[in-house]
């Protein structure tokens, strides 16, 4: 199939050009104008704190308007009282005429004295608070150029969140202009000339656009996540690149050999077209594992993902064997004299052979010894913990969270609070208030949580009276174990105790340290679910490939063992304090709770590119009836060159979102780019050549229904005589 296609688009370049530029197209412009739908809350519900979510929402409450802040202090040593009540009172005056503040308190000074802090209160929609934001922050640059001597600032949820936007925006924005130089660079490095680097690049940016309109179109069918856009173009790169890496690599390989350039193309589809339809397969199964996680987040990461590489794989077969055939011997054009020479020489070089060396003449020994260093590197993974990340997490580098830290001094938190939320008929409310009441004057005599007020407990109720919510305080942060102490003490002791007799009720406990809880413990219980989905579709996938069960067992293992490793590294790096200063980061002692399930199958799904592509030139030698030795090294030291490059740019790639100044950003660029040169090297070079030289002929091993015929037959099996065979396409030698 691949050949065929590849014929047609290399003998029809411009229709195949054309019919691609088209698609990209109408697949972008169509997303356009269909517009995102965005998951709701309830869609992204998840365990009891999902339910108190949903039951919130049912409740329609009134909105409550979002309020702000100006923070006024001194920039050195004690603060004036005379000079900031002045500087509240210019404030006051002057944010009062700004659009949009409903009203402005008064100031309320901190117990300290050290700072004055006037509560804005603002109308309109308080979903979209932070885009109409500027206007305060403009009013009061004006009272801190009126007040030189204090520090006047703004700071509050949406300051905190506008900041927070600019920042992310800002992040991406140079991860998007570094990106796309730095990979330009290494494919120059690695093809020597300028048209075969673009070519590359130009595919994986289209597959994105093209990605992207349809992930759009999909989210009318599953509601898309704000990071699914983020997702394809950091997958569709990495794929996309690495497609073509491989497509055209052995394209230039067989024109170097004398063959014409239609044969050149047909080859290339033959063995590394074949390649890129396994491994995009690979990946593909992997990311529909995310579906199973029964998440709005994942699923919406999993139909981005899916769509991104299915293009990929598309645009690598049609387009790109046209864009090759039509270009010719332009493709190497033009060159750049050093880098070329060395691109263009067929030698094996030094490097691969000495590196491989010791996995050849030492298998054993070399597979112990690599193994064992890659469990003890996967051993601190044992220990790993999942949280959410929370506002101290958040970088430090903009003025908000400044001020943010000096707001938290002067006006320290009493804590964090769980919310009871209760639906019941609206004849029923008295019972469950006079419940809620008997709850939270328990909660206050357990050392778990806040006093009891005196005026009693307040209550939210809504309008139709059958929604009740009751704040329970802790006076513990968020990720103590206190805190958590408290939530379970909630939900298995006292709310059943509270509410239990009551017929017909209905209640969940929710609040920020619920969702953390709810949502680790949902990441866990569906990742032994997730894995064996993908385990065993990947099984069959590489079995059927290759003809082996072996095979498919081992690149199983070897995966699981690189995602292992990324996982103990990523432990090792961000559940401790060592690399905060290198990495630019505060430790949450904790892992982004997300991160270990998505990570698992995104490695799972691009190391395959790699183990596919290298297997399938090893098979080839096989084949040919080389000895598994000889076989190894020239499958490895044959794809050395394309599998460097690509793991390369992928590995920079990675490494630019690690530079990225949110936690989960950093962890799932450290994961990312980490595991990539893992595989890339020490499973590639060290444990995949030393296992398959101990396997030898068994790693050909099938049941005989399994083993096919002409060049689908399992390596080393007999096959019918050369006339009833299909004719091969991959030359000898």
């Amino acid at each position: 199939m691949t050949v065929r296609v590849a014929r047609w688009s290399a003998e029809h370049p411009w229709r195949a050009i054309a019919l691609w530029v088209v698609f990209v197209a109408v697949c972008f412009v169509g997303g356009n104008a269909a517009g995102l739908k965005e998951a709701s809350a309830e869609d992204m519900a998840v365990g009891e704190s999902g339910r108190a979510t949903v039951l919130v929402e049912e409740g329609k409450f009134a909105d409550e308007p979002e309020v702000d802040n100006v923070l006024i202090t001194a920039r050195s040593g004690a603060l004036d009282p005379k000079a900031a009540a002045a500087a509240a009172t210019d404030a006051a005056t002057t944010l009062r005429g700004v659009p949009g503040v409903a009203e402005v308190g008064k100031p309320i000074p901190a117990t300290d004295g050290s700072a004055l802090l006037v509560p804005i209160t603002m109308s309109g929609d308080p979903d979209t608070a932070s885009e109409r934001v500027e206007p305060l922050r403009a009013a009061t640059a004006q009272v801190q150029t009126a007040h030189p001597g204090l520090r006047v600032e703004q700071v509050g949820g949406p300051s905190i969140n506008k900041a927070l936007e600019d920042t992310l925006g800002a992040d991406f924005k140079r991860a998007e202009v570094l990106s796309l130089p730095v990979t330009l660079a290494i494919l120059i490095i690695a093809f020597g000339a300028l048209i075969a680097a673009g070519i590359p690049v130009l595919l994986a940016l289209s597959s994105v656009a093209a990605a992207i309109g349809l992930s759009t179109l999909a989210s009318h069918l599953v509601p898309a996540n704000d990071s699914t856009s983020s997702l394809i173009l950091l997958i569709g790169m990495a794929v996309g690149i690495d497609y073509s890496l491989f497509y055209v690599r052995r394209e230039r390989e067989e024109r170097a050999k004398g063959h014409g350039h239609v044969d050149a193309v047909e080859i290339a589809a033959e063995s590394s077209g074949h390649a890129v339809v396994v491994s995009g397969a690979a990946v593909i199964i992997a990311m529909s594992g995310l579906f199973l996680a029964n998440d709005a987040l994942f699923s919406s990461l999993a139909v981005g993902s899916i769509l991104v590489v299915a293009v990929a794989v598309i645009g690598s077969l049609t387009v790109l064997p046209a864009m090759l055939a039509k270009l010719g011997r332009w493709v190497d054009r033009p060159r750049v004299p050093l880098l070329w020479r060395l691109s263009a020489r067929n030698g094996k070089g030094r490097f691969w052979p000495a590196m491989l060396r010791p996995a050849l003449r030492h298998p054993l020994v070399t597979l112990v010894v690599s193994v064992g260093l890659l469990l003890a590197l996967a051993a601190p993974a044992l220990g790993m913990q999942l949280k959410f990340p929370g506002t101290e997490d958040l970088p430090r580098t903009t003025p908000a969270m400044q001020a943010y830290d000096r707001l938290a001094v002067a006006y320290p938190s009493n804590g964090t609070t769980h919310d009871v939320v209760v639906r019941a008929s609206a004849e029923q409310a008295g019972a469950v208030k006079a419940a809620l009441t008997a709850l939270a004057g328990t909660a206050g005599k357990d050392r778990l949580f806040s006093p009891a007020e005196s005026a009693g407990p307040e209550f939210e109720v809504s309008p139709d009276g059958r929604v009740t919510v009751l704040s329970v305080a802790t006076p513990f942060t968020s990720r103590s174990d206190e805190a958590v102490q408290s939530l379970h003490r909630l939900r298995d002791d006292l709310v059943p105790a509270a509410l239990g007799s009551i017929p017909g009720v209905e209640y969940a406990v929710g609040g920020g340290v619920a969702e953390s809880e709810d949502y680790a413990a949902h990441v866990w219980d569906k990742l032994p679910i997730v894995v064996l989905f993908v385990l065993v579709l990947t099984f069959l996938v590489m079995a059927w490939t290759f003809r082996s069960v072996v095979v498919a067992l081992t690149s199983i293992l070897l995966n699981l063992l690189s995602a292992g490793a990324a996982y103990g590294l990523l432990v090792l790096v961000f559940q401790s304090t060592w690399a905060e200063g290198l990495l630019g980061f505060t430790s949450m002692g904790a892992i982004v709770t997300w991160l270990p399930l998505f990570l698992f199958v995104v490695l799972f799904g691009l190391s395959m590119d790699y183990h596919v592509f290298v297997v399938s030139r090893i098979r080839e030698a096989v084949l040919r009836g080389v000895p598994t030795r000889q076989a190894v090294a020239e499958g490895i030291t044959g794809s050395a060159g394309v599998v460097s490059s690509a793991a390369i740019v992928m590995v920079a790639v990675f490494s630019i979102f690690a530079t990225l100044s949110t936690i989960d950003m950093k962890q799932l660029g450290v994961g990312l780019a980490a595991a990539i040169l893992l595989d890339a090297t020490i499973i590639r070079a060290v444990v995949l050549p030393s296992l398959m030289t101990l396997l030898g002929p068994a790693n050909w091993w099938a049941p005989r229904f399994l083993r096919g015929r002409g060049r689908h037959a399992a390596p080393g099996r007999p096959v019918p005589p050369a006339e009833d065979r299909e004719p091969e396409l991959v030359p000898a030698g």
